[in-house]
């Protein structure tokens, strides 16, 4: 049985400013690199095998501060990107205001679909290992919910460098 440890990424410029980010890169900010770093001891005695990592720059950040650590192997993918908000990528979203998603944007079906391709690829790729998978809050959210056959509003959302472990 393949184990994940989902991780989302540092915090980031964008996720103070409460920027929209998406596909965005993202930049970390000093106070992320210190939480990513300070999670590191937690990570070491998890007993890793390998890294999965969102091909978006803020994770690929994220993996590299954490690898300095685990040296581990890393492999890179845009399953593991955050929701593309298409034309409202960002946008500056305060949590009152209601934000209508456009027609360009990634559907919540798609993301479910693209969720449970990444979980199949798991199970049938690293059977037994046990991984880091470092993604983006929504995008963690929406893998959890398939996981749990729930929708992704039942998913509590995650802080920047939390953990949480599914067994496949």
């Amino acid at each position: 049985m393949a184990t994940i440890y989902l991780y989302r990424h540092g915090e980031t410029e964008e996720n103070k400013q409460h920027i929209l980010q998406g596909c965005m890169p993202g930049t970390l900010t000093e106070e992320g690199k210190a939480q990513i770093a300070a999670s590191t001891e937690e990570l070491k005695t998890l007993g890793f095998d390998r890294i999965l990592c969102s091909d978006l720059q803020r994770c690929k950040d994220t993996a590299i501060i954490i690898n300095k650590v685990l040296e581990l192997p890393v492999t890179y993918t845009s399953l593991l990107r955050e929701r593309d908000w298409g034309s409202i990528t960002g946008m500056i979203v305060d949590g009152v205001t209601k934000v209508r998603i456009p027609e360009d944007a990634e559907t919540v079906g798609a993301m479910k679909t693209r969720a449970q391709q990444f979980l199949d690829e798991v199970r049938s790729n690293y059977p037994s290992e046990t991984l880091l998978v470092i993604s983006h809050g929504l995008f963690c959210r929406c893998m959890q919910a398939v996981y749990h056959h729930v929708e992704i509003a039942d998913i509590v959302p995650m802080k920047n460098t939390e953990t949480r472990k599914l067994e496949l």
